[in-house]
């Protein structure tokens, strides 16, 4: 099931992407290739997703980089420099953005001293590569979930971890992607995810379109369900996981593994190995971004939903504690804790 909502133009000179902040109602595809508004796609979150927006920053490097006029390669790279910096600093919680674009720039640098001609060749080779990467890892973490889970369970959402956030299948709903080709029916409870509802807008719809069974709730109505007997396992994706298995996901998240503890509910994080950062030590070290207010006071309202002068705390993401974590799905397999040490062994880092 490979997504099309971040591609290179046929030329080669734009990204192109589906706009998720138009969704469910509108599919919208833009095509960009200016600095201001390849930073506004992610900062705005018209692409989003930790793996999907790594792809998008490889490709609007790649495009940027091919637009520089430079009278020398010093000159160049000080210019790719400049791009890659206003890129990273759009989202700073996802490591696959810092990770893409560090990829890209590292590959035009092996470069030196061979053309702009070579620079740029090796710069797309890079950003496709990434892409082809992100489809066979969400293969394989779906196939790894597959076992985890039995014909007819019932599935906690949170966010969105589709096709949508990445290249293909997804990662914290491709095993329910692959599920249905292979014949599984499974019962999704997908949580709204307040205040941008990826929940609502983008993971009610991917599963619908796909013709899997799913039920819309309301974020506060999770303990509910789980009290009813209704949910087997919550599957989440993640936006960075720390070197000992704490995990940073959307608002909301680390609330629901909360519940799953109590509940006596399998918690799983899905991980594609592109959004460890062992430089990170432990969650406490994971740079939460803070948004606008209007997002809960406005966005999707008719009317403001609270008076002007008060005031809002909108932290985008949380941070799960590992503990609460029952395993981290990759693709290179199934990790359980500790994590700190069957991480690094899974992935030969220290």
């Amino acid at each position: 099931m490979k997504a099309e909502n971040v591609q290179l133009s046929e030329d080669g000179k734009s990204v192109v992407i589906i706009d998720q902040t138009r969704l469910p109602n509108e599919e919208v595809f833009l095509t960009l290739n200016k600095p201001d508004e390849l930073y506004n796609a992610i900062y705005l979150l018209q692409v989003r997703g930790a793996p999907a927006i790594g792809i998008f920053a490889g490709y609007a490097l790649y495009v940027l980089a091919s637009q520089i006029k430079a009278d020398s390669e010093e000159d160049f790279f000080v210019q790719l420099a400049a791009h890659k910096q206003k890129l990273n600093s759009s989202r700073p919680t996802a490591v696959n953005l810092s990770h893409a674009l560090e990829r890209v720039e590292k590959s035009a640098k092996k470069e030196t001293g061979k053309g702009f001609s070579a620079i740029l060749n090796a710069m797309l080779r890079e950003s496709i590569a990434i892409q082809d990467e992100d489809i066979e890892m969400c293969r394989a973490i779906s196939e790894y979930g597959l076992t985890l889970v039995n014909n007819g369970d019932g599935i906690l959402t949170h966010c969105n971890a589709g096709p949508l956030a990445t290249s293909c299948y997804g990662t914290g709903l491709g095993t329910l992607f692959l599920g249905k080709e292979r014949g599984y029916e499974f019962h999704v409870y997908s949580d709204e995810t307040r205040p941008l509802l990826q929940g609502a807008r983008l993971t009610s719809y991917e599963l619908n379109k796909a013709g899997i069974d799913v039920t819309l709730i309301c974020d506060n109505m999770a303990s509910l369900v789980m009290k009813q007997g209704k949910i087997n396992a919550c599957f989440v994706g993640c936006d960075r996981v720390a070197a000992n298995g704490d995990a940073a996901n959307k608002i909301g998240t680390s609330g629901v593994a909360v519940l799953a503890k109590y509940y006596g509910i399998p918690f799983y994080v899905f991980c594609p190995s592109s959004t460890i950062d062992f430089n990170c030590k432990t969650g406490d070290d994971i740079k939460i971004e803070e948004r606008s207010s209007d997002e809960i006071k406005m966005m999707f309202f008719e009317k403001p939903s609270a008076p002007a002068e008060v005031k809002c705390f909108n932290p985008a993401f949380d941070v799960t504690d590992s503990s609460l974590i029952t395993a981290i799905i990759t693709e290179k397999g199934i990790c359980r804790a500790p994590y700190k040490e069957n991480l690094a062994a899974l992935f030969g880092s220290k």
